[in-house]
């Protein structure tokens, strides 16, 4: 059986989905992002900030060709990845082989309201812990933060739903159990498990 390589947005539950799907097929979760800081000792943030962005385009390549040697010997694993990783063409050839792309279809709203829950704030009253994409583009407030993400939503999306196998569409109204039941559902649609 292939492994499950769950994709989507920041924030659009793969973490959370992972590890709910891992215990459900009694099998090991792994997440890119951990591998990444697992190998380089230092956060995806923190590279990417420090170094730039093809320094963490390769940490993220060498991470998951490291994940593959892991998964050698299992038959089965679920996989969460950076919300970034549909732009990364190594890492992705590198987790195709392993199994099926779900990208966890999130609710633009859903998405964004869960990365203004994390700003935090300077004493001189600029924002913080955004994600890069936001950051470089020096929003004033939360109504730049949510436009600057709108315009990042629309063209990712578009590339998630080019990469997957299967699309699951996650409601922000149901519970973690539902949408972990939506996603097997479509997983077992397509794999015939």
């Amino acid at each position: 059986m292939d492994s499950i390589i769950l994709l989507g947005i920041k924030h659009c539950g793969k973490s959370t989905q992972g590890k709910l799907l891992a215990k459900h097929f009694d099998c090991p979760f792994f997440d890119t992002d951990d591998e990444v800081e697992l190998l380089t000792g230092k956060s995806p943030r923190q590279i990417y900030t420090e170094q730039g962005k093809e320094a963490f385009l390769e940490a993220e390549k060498l991470a998951c060709q490291k994940l593959s040697e892991k998964l050698s010997s299992i038959e089965i694993a679920v996989i969460a990845t950076g919300g970034g990783i549909c732009n990364n063409p190594a890492a992705l050839e590198v987790l195709h082989g392993l199994g099926k792309f779900v990208f966890l279809n999130a609710d633009e709203k859903t998405a964004a309201n869960r990365i203004v829950w994390e700003i935090k704030y300077d004493s001189d009253g600029s924002m913080k812990n955004l994600p890069a994409y936001i950051a470089n583009k020096n929003p004033k407030n939360v109504s730049d933060v949510r436009a600057i993400f709108h315009d990042f939503y629309i063209e990712r999306q578009k590339i998630y739903e080019g990469l997957c196998d299967i699309e699951v569409k996650m409601e922000h109204s149901a519970s973690k159990t539902e949408n972990m039941k939506k996603i097997l559902s479509a997983v077992e649609a397509c794999k015939g498990l």
